[in-house]
């Protein structure tokens, strides 16, 4: 039994944000119910290659994408467009706790799904909406994606090589961190607000757009902003600490990450340079950063000297925070990833045994849960709509002749 195992999650949601925070929510045991278009699906289950192949080596139309935020859902296929499509959502939401969506504003009203419309006919529920830019201000009508919103808020114009050096501009970062965040702030406010509704037996909206959580994930950052100091681009260099970044090596290349200045001083008698901790430039962080420039020089005339592992070998020694930049083959080849269990399978309908990226929560009392592989189209909707409505086989036999399921 999770510790959610008492709550049932509505999802209409699609793509990352708000599938992210419902299968967060799954993981530690709620029952989600997702709800998708008949014929298409959630967006992702065709953002490949790579799809998932069934036991026979051959593509599904399921893309990798769809894999990684659906697991533990069932999949009911219904058409919101249709009235009776939407009897059926409200139906849903009756039963439910919570329920997650990302239209667009105001998408949903028109199907009378909105938290206005469902929450005055079921005031327990709670309603997490996430979008681009929030159901308030001038961009909220605004489609929102987490690229436009990395560079909206503002980690673009801290990512990437700076103005100095070759190959200089702003950069995205590799995996969608705004739909991400969000999805974790999404949960974070669901569970505040059902711990609100414990206590009152009312359910409340939460309005979450991307755009904010970019900005109040900039946090170091934008607190440099707000007093004074203009963040910029530096690579891999750290804006507040020094030496906080990648370093060269004989064969490729190590990260280096000296917190304090206790740490600084073991780095440099590693490599074989113990007066600069206490040269009045390098002695402190103040200094360092201050004379970032000349440090990063000589640091990188040293590091050059040696292979990645035997860096990585000789501060560990030492207790200087390292480690190498690792391939994704590498990271799940890392020992301490695959003893942390970071590679999970699960049997999947079609495909036979599939492997996922774990939950990193680690529960003593209620650990998290892999019960369902992330589903087919529409795995679930008979079998949800005869537990959930009590439809029996001739009336979903009908839905689906008229295409609502």
């Amino acid at each position: 039994m999770g510790a959610l195992s008492h709550l049932k999650i509505l999802d209409l949601s699609r793509v990352l944000a708000g599938p992210w925070a419902a299968q967060l929510l799954a993981d530690l045991g709620a029952e989600v119910i997702k709800v998708e278009r008949p014929g298409v699906g959630d967006d992702t289950r065709s953002w490949g290659p790579p799809f998932l192949h069934d036991r026979h080596g051959r593509s599904t139309s399921d893309a990798a994408y769809f894999l990684c935020t659906n697991r533990n859902k069932q999949s009911v296929t219904i058409d919101i467009t249709t009235p009776s499509g939407q009897q059926l959502v409200r139906q849903l939401a009756a039963k439910a706790d919570v329920v997650i969506e990302n239209y667009k504003l105001g998408g949903l009203a028109q199907y009378g799904l909105d938290h206005v419309s469902l929450r005055a006919e079921f005031p327990h529920l709670v309603y997490c909406s996430i979008t681009g830019f929030g159901q308030t201000g001038p961009y909220a009508p605004r489609a929102g994606y987490d690229f436009l919103v990395q560079a909206m808020g503002g980690l673009m114009s801290v990512t990437g090589r700076s103005d100095a050096e070759e190959g200089a501009g702003p950069i995205k970062v590799g995996v969608a961190v705004a739909d991400i965040l969000t999805g974790l702030y999404a949960a974070n406010a669901i569970l505040a607000a059902l711990a609100h509704r414990d206590r009152t037996g009312v359910g409340q909206h939460i309005d979450l757009a991307l755009l904010d959580v970019q900005v109040a994930c900039m946090a170091n950052q934008a607190m440099n902003h707000l007093y004074g100091v203009s963040p910029k681009r530096l690579g891999n260099a750290h804006p507040n600490v020094v030496p906080y970044q990648d370093f060269p090596t004989a064969d490729g290349d190590v990260i280096i990450a000296v917190g304090n200045d206790g740490q600084f001083s073991r780095l440099c008698t590693v490599i074989g340079h113990p007066d600069w901790s206490t040269d009045e430039r390098f002695a402190t962080n103040l200094g360092r950063v201050a004379h970032r420039v000349e440090l990063i020089r000589r640091l990188r005339e040293q590091t050059l000297q040696r292979s990645t592992a035997d860096w990585v070998a000789a501060l560990e020694a030492a207790e200087v925070p390292c480690g190498p930049i690792n391939t994704m083959a590498q990271v799940f080849a890392d020992p301490q990833v695959q003893a942390r269990g970071m590679r999970v399978e699960v049997e999947h309908s079609t495909a036979g045994t599939i492997p996922l990226v774990a939950n990193p929560i680690k529960l003593s009392a209620t650990p998290v849960s892999y019960r369902n592989a992330p589903p087919t189209l529409g795995q679930h909707t008979a079998a949800v709509l005869a537990r959930e409505l009590g439809l029996d086989a001739g009336q979903l036999a009908a839905l689906q002749a008229q295409k609502v399921i």
